[in-house]
């Protein structure tokens, strides 16, 4: 018995773990920590798929459980994260309070995990969807968990006119964007490099490069930049075609 073979599952489980951690951080108040966690949840998720390519180990239950830890990892928690941002709105604290709120401001902060049901539906219509073999269809649950956790990074902390993130409607008009792009049916160029020259590789390059600009500017921050900006690209790309 080869104990290679369950090294992708127990980087996916790691992935889970992180995920499951950084949805309690959030409701308990600290969702820059969940940031954090999220980040590493998508290394793992990375490493995850690296490894079983490498080692020849796929399975079955290989494959239901990474869809089960990106559920939780950019499904449940980025939406937590989301709604200790309204917790924010409310209170000026980012948790802990929920049973001292109205009842109307309690089902205000239930609203987010709407985003949790359209990432299931986002995965179960990826495993079983033929044409997203190379490219996408609908943006992933990696993508919309790291713009969530990204987004908190730049808010949590801060003064000024960025805690227009945490302002009720634009938070659940997030919830409402994020949710129809999971399911949408926007065709979204894979990230992956299946070689390194320019010819097949040119919006990888030019996303790369704004990647590169944002993150020095922003830190992690800045992945609130670059997913909208990949969204939008993947947008004008298909109206092209």
């Amino acid at each position: 018995m080869r104990i290679t073979r369950y090294i992708p599952n127990a980087l996916t489980s790691a992935n889970l773990f992180l995920g499951a951690v950084g949805t309690y951080l959030a409701i308990a108040g600290r969702p820059d920590l969940t940031a954090w966690c999220i980040l590493l949840a998508a290394l793992f998720d990375f490493m995850d798929g690296f490894a079983a390519r490498l080692l020849k180990a796929y399975s079955d239950i290989g494959k239901d459980l990474d869809s089960l830890a990106d559920l939780i990892s950019f499904g449940l928690a980025p939406a937590a994260v989301l709604s200790s941002m309204l917790h924010f709105y409310f209170t000026g604290v980012w948790g802990g309070l929920f049973f001292a709120l109205s009842q109307t401001q309690q089902l205000i902060l239930l609203l987010p995990f709407i985003l949790t049901v359209f990432a299931a539906l986002r995965l179960a219509k990826f495993n079983n969807d033929t044409r997203q073999t190379e490219n996408f269809i609908g943006l992933t649950t990696t993508a919309t968990g790291m713009f969530t956790v990204s987004l908190v990074y730049l808010v949590y902390g801060a003064d000024g006119w960025v805690l227009i993130f945490t302002n009720m409607w634009v938070v659940l008009g997030l919830v409402a964007l994020f949710s129809a792009l999971l399911v949408s049916e926007i065709p979204m160029f894979s990230l992956k490099f299946k070689s390194f020259g320019w010819r097949g590789n040119q919006n990888r390059y030019l996303l790369l490069l704004v990647s590169l600009v944002a993150l020095a500017w922003l830190g992690v921050g800045g992945l609130a930049i670059i997913i909208p900006v990949y969204v939008l690209y993947s947008a004008i790309l298909m109206f092209v075609k």
